[in-house]
């Protein structure tokens, strides 16, 4: 069967003994088999990050509680960062 892709060249500096060390113990037959496994793994990664970040999207859509102005959840924070570096600054004392 004629190659569908071509070859590329990728530095992977300290990853590859990672590699070799997974081609050496015969759980891979090339670095590009461990490669292509290291791609799909990483797409299921990012496919499950998106479904979590969706799920977390629709629940803060679907929240019956009433919106926050952005001026206030800034007003908010502001003042608890200044407590928390009160505290930092009484702890040092």
């Amino acid at each position: 069967m004629p190659r569908t892709s071509r070859p590329i060249t990728v530095t992977l500096g300290d990853l590859q003994k990672n590699v070799a060390a997974r081609v050496k113990s015969g759980a891979y037959a090339s670095a590009s088999e461990v490669m292509r496994a290291a791609i799909r793994a990483l797409d299921r990664e990012e496919a499950a990050v998106g479904v979590w970040l969706r799920q977390r999207v629709d629940e803060a859509l679907a929240d019956p509680g009433p919106n926050v102005p952005a001026g206030d959840v800034f007003k908010r924070l502001r003042q608890h960062h200044a407590r928390q570096v009160r505290a930092r600054r009484n702890a040092k004392v």
